[in-house]
């Protein structure tokens, strides 16, 4: 491995770490519970199944004081709601405390309602030693070594019924979106409130199914199937006054409960922010939440962390890699993709972090920008410089737009295909004509060799009077430079002639061009001094190159061997001969373009 990949990877395990650390210790919790809050709801309506009686305003206003009538009443909705055993409800509900004794009569009233019928379930309260626990996920958590003791019910009206602790678990972020469905004691099952109506109903439907064999450790996160007031909920004083037959219940899960703001019992819900909820209500949700599956556990931290880890770390390294653009949408694929995987595993039951894996990936795609397109086009920019004291400004605009910046502006020995091409009769031409006439018609024939260059992707070398010098497949790579070179040289024959045409119409004089082109080894880069440098190629390639140019008749191109071999048949050529050139030692094979 070489430094440099091993340096890639080590940048790459980094965010991998902040990663692992963000899933494992949550510092966001409260931004990412807020993000899952509004992902995870299912808003799919509460149904009829579940019907609420509050102990409402109205219900305050007739009856007085809740202390002084709720044991007395209780007992009568109970009567109420029982006298016709075929259309009861399944589960009638009190969210409210019954403890300790009070007036033995009016105990014994509720006590005996209570123990004619099936299905009443009553609220305890366990009262924990010490602070609230937390666990990972943000849930609170209590065992049985936390438990001082549990307030339940009087004993007439405990041996009739079923209870279940009422306690609100309250995440670390102060909103319900979690409950501990049962805890265990030695060896007995202690269920919450939620979950006793759950297990009662199944009881009365035939069903011998419990939430120990349905959840695991104790804590679920339930989805809301409704914002606050959305239950179907009727007056107490309403029922027991009539108004409300009793078979408006019949089957149905009753939830006797406060819906008052004097009597203390709201709290903030995951389903709606910044709308307080009844506990009543909210246990309405959580049971409807288990009939109907819409519970979940989070998935372990570690295990999370690892995987969330992997995946940020092999993003982080590819997008390095990558182009900018690429880097981005991959970036937001992986985001898109953590939602869509969030909602389906929490169909299944499952809970993810929403808010770590989007943070991440938009940090290394900012990471990839700064990276790409800060430093680079400073790097660039210094290129550039650097260019623009050998290089024509064309050629730096090209280089810069096609983002061709990776350049040895050492030395380097290139395989390249060398131009040169002279202007035949421009210097009789130009002794007949006035000096601003001869620079203008020069000027022409250079913006032409120039333009022909530039569109079949070579780099204009240099002017040499009335000559032109231009080099293929520098200083980056190009495609099939060899054949672009020779085009270049037809396309400057064929303008050539329009222009020649011209001037023959206006001065009575024509000129053309004489054209050479070698290919070989060269050795390109910059040449020159401190204060003046040419980015240029030379060598016995470029010479040759400029002989063969010489021995060019008006209007032909001449090209070696070399360059009629990797041209093919693609461009008619003939054999013209064999010639003695300047500076060879041996005679060299020599063929001219043959232009139609």
């Amino acid at each position: 491995m070489n430094q440099s990949k091993f340096v890639k990877i080590i940048l790459a395990i980094i965010p991998a770490i902040i990663m692992f650390l963000l899933v494992v210790f949550e510092p966001l919790y409260s931004l990412d519970t807020m993000f899952s809050d509004k992902l995870y709801s299912q808003m799919n309506g509460t149904g009829t199944a579940i019907k609420i009686i509050s102990i409402d305003e109205d219900t305050l206003a007739e009856y007085g004081p809740f202390s002084t009538w709720i044991r007395d009443k209780s007992a009568d909705l109970i009567d109420v709601l029982y006298s016709d055993e075929e259309l009861s409800p399944s589960v009638l509900a009190f969210d409210v405390m019954f403890i300790g004794n009070t007036d033995e009569g009016i105990d014994n009233k509720l006590a005996n309602a209570a123990s004619k019928v099936d299905g009443i379930v009553a609220a305890t309260n366990i009262v924990y030693k010490g602070k609230t626990k937390y666990l990972a996920s943000g849930m609170p958590y209590y065992d049985a070594w936390n438990i001082d003791y549990e307030e339940l019910p009087f004993d007439a009206l405990n041996k009739n019924v079923d209870t279940g602790y009422t306690n609100v678990s309250i995440s670390k972020d102060g909103f319900v979106r979690s409950t501990q469905v049962y805890i265990n004691n030695d060896s007995d099952i202690k269920y919450g409130f939620p979950g006793q109506i759950y297990n009662v109903y199944k009881r009365r439907h035939g069903e011998n199914v419990t939430i120990d064999e349905t959840v695991k450790n104790k804590q679920i996160q339930f989805f809301y199937s409704g914002k606050p007031g959305e239950f179907i909920r009727y007056s107490m004083k309403d029922v027991l006054d009539g108004k409300i037959p009793a078979t408006e219940f019949a089957d149905c899960i009753v939830l006797v409960g406060a819906y008052a703001t004097g009597l203390q019992d709201s709290y903030h819900s995951a389903a709606k922010r910044g709308k307080d909820m009844y506990g009543v209500e909210i246990n309405a949700n959580i049971v409807n939440a288990l009939l109907l599956g819409k519970i979940a556990t989070p998935v372990p931290a570690i295990m999370l962390a690892v995987i969330f880890a992997i995946i940020i770390a092999i993003y982080t390294y590819l997008a390095r890699e990558m182009k900018m653009y690429p880097a981005i949408l991959i970036g937001i694929w992986i985001i898109m993709a953590n939602i869509i995987i969030g909602r389906i595993l929490a169909t299944d039951g499952k809970i993810i972090s929403l808010i770590y894996m989007p943070i991440m990936c938009i940090l290394v795609m900012a990471w990839v920008i700064i990276e790409k397109y800060v430093f680079e086009i400073f790097k660039k920019r210094q290129v550039l410089d650097v260019l623009r004291k050998y290089m024509a400004p064309q050629v730096i605009d090209n280089m810069a737009k096609d983002e061709l910046y990776n350049i040895q502006l050492t030395g380097e020995n290139r395989h390249v295909a060398v131009l040169f091409v002279d202007i035949r009769g421009f210097t009789s031409m130009s002794e007949a004509l006035p000096p601003e006439e001869v620079v203008k018609i020069l000027n022409e024939y250079l913006t032409l060799t120039t333009k022909c260059i530039f569109e079949h992707g070579g780099m204009l070398d240099k002017f040499i009077g009335d000559a032109t010098m231009a080099i293929f497949n520098a200083p980056n790579d190009q495609d099939d430079y060899v054949y672009q070179a020779v085009m270049t040289a037809i396309d400057m024959q064929t303008m050539g002639n329009k222009l020649s045409q011209e001037l023959l119409k206006k001065y009575g004089k024509e000129v053309s061009f004489g054209i050479g082109i070698n290919a070989g080894n060269a050795v390109v880069g910059n040449i020159g001094s401190e204060t003046r440098m040419d980015y240029t190629a030379i060598g016995d390639t470029v010479n040759t190159a400029a002989r063969l140019e010489s021995r060019a008749l008006a209007g032909e191109i001449l090209i070696s061997e070399e360059v009629n071999k990797l041209i093919g048949d693609r461009i008619k050529t003939e054999f013209k001969d064999t010639m003695s050139l300047k500076g060879k030692s041996v005679e060299v094979n020599v063929y001219k373009v043959v232009q139609d």
